[in-house]
């Protein structure tokens, strides 16, 4: 999403976008922040929302590190002036800031959410 994202800020209207599989684990770990979200509720949301930018770009950047250790590809590589090895960059810092936050938003309403279960 992101990379397709990029392409039309970038003038191309295609929303050309490129990923790999090992994605799919990486965004997997999301379901060990669940413990994170509930630890850290009663915070206020700056600190909140810090906390979920430092938790985002430490996925980010060892995921990324032992992809490029085990497998010698970068599963994304940024190469802007603020970006840390390729693997991180500071200028995403508001996107996940923000995105934090409306994780939480998401979590709530899925927790709030009651499940039917089909009876047989």
């Amino acid at each position: 999403m992101f990379t397709g994202l990029d392409s039309l800020i970038n003038g191309d209207l295609r929303l050309i976008g490129f990923t790999n599989l090992w994605m799919f684990f990486i965004y997997g770990l999301a379901v060990f922040l669940e413990p994170l979200h509930d630890l850290i509720a009663n915070w206020q949301w700056p600190l909140r929302g810090f906390f979920w930018l430092a938790v985002i770009w430490g996925l980010e950047y060892f995921s990324g590190l032992a992809l490029v250790n085990i497998l010698g590809v970068y599963p994304w590589h940024y190469t802007d002036a603020y970006a840390v090895d390729g693997l991180i960059t500071f200028r995403f810092a508001p996107v996940w800031f923000i995105g934090g936050l409306l994780f939480e938003k998401v979590h709530r309403l899925l927790d709030s959410m009651e499940i039917i279960r089909c009876k047989k």
